[in-house]
């Protein structure tokens, strides 16, 4: 089973939330796909870590087959080819290495070269098996290092998601058995989580939401869920007790047996396996 967290904002207890789950689980593959930022890591503290190389493929031409048909350039919908002075261009940050381009050259002038782009850590701390997958800075797309980490789900997978809704938080959930909406009980919070809510149900994933800091019931959020028949599979109260531990780095479901409990009945309430 997949289980993907997610949230609109960074903060809102994403991280906290999914590394607990893998923590509370007997067995389980988390996967990071937070890629610009990934912290996951900094709370599992993975042993016996291996490291390998994310490319992406770009075009590449020979300028002594090319012809200057221009075919490349009109079947690009991402604007990521050009043909200036007689000489074809590719903007890297734009190419989305579909490989179109070198199927309908008719002069089979262009090839394609690897370009790295990002590395996938693996490693384990305990019964987790810890996947961090880490853009290389100034790399306009995370997908491509998504995609591969991705391929390391295995079981009970918790799948840690960039905060928002772009592309990459796609990405991360298209395959997700299940997902969990992580909420902070605030104005700015509950815009962001209600974008974030509308992604999974474009997708038609099942959901369920997670509270986290909350003070006291906050009735605009409570009334939202209760709308819109979401679930509500736990509330983690504002506690300076886990702030402080989570500051700290440490997983606080393997310290807590109250919040072991807690993340333990997500898992059993939306089928995932302990």
């Amino acid at each position: 089973m997949k289980i993907a967290c997610l949230s609109g904002k960074g903060g809102a207890g994403k991280t906290l939330t999914a590394v607990n789950l893998a923590a509370a689980a007997e067995k389980a593959v988390y996967i990071d796909c937070d890629v610009e930022e990934p912290n996951g890591r900094l709370f599992f503290r993975p042993d016996h870590v291996e490291t390998e190389t994310v490319c992406s493929l770009l075009p590449e031409f020979d300028a002594g087959a090319c012809t200057g048909c221009r075919e490349c350039v009109q079947f690009c919908r991402f604007h990521a080819l050009m043909y200036v002075k007689d000489k074809p261009m590719v903007f890297s940050e734009v190419c989305h290495s579909c490989g179109g381009c070198s199927l309908v050259c008719p002069k089979k002038a262009i090839t394609e070269k690897k370009k790295p782009i990002g590395i996938l850590e693996t490693g384990d701390s305990q019964t987790v098996r810890v996947v961090t997958g880490i853009l290389n800075p100034g790399e306009a797309s995370g997908v491509p290092v998504i995609r591969e980490a991705l391929k390391k789900a295995e079981g009970l997978t918790i799948i840690d998601c960039p905060p928002g809704s772009a592309c990459s938080v796609m990405e991360s959930v298209m395959d997700a058995d299940f997902c969990i909406l992580v909420a902070e009980p605030t104005a700015f919070g509950f815009h962001n989580f209600q974008m974030v809510f509308q992604l999974v149900s474009l997708l038609g994933k099942k959901c369920g939401v997670v509270i986290n800091k909350q003070e006291a019931p906050w009735e605009p959020l409570e009334r939202f869920c209760r709308d819109q028949g979401l679930p509500i599979l736990a509330r983690i109260p504002y506690d300076p007790q886990i702030a402080a531990m989570a500051s700290d780095g440490r997983i606080v479901s393997r310290e807590d047996p109250r919040l072991r409990e807690m993340f333990s009945h997500i898992l059993h309430t939306i089928g995932g396996s302990l």
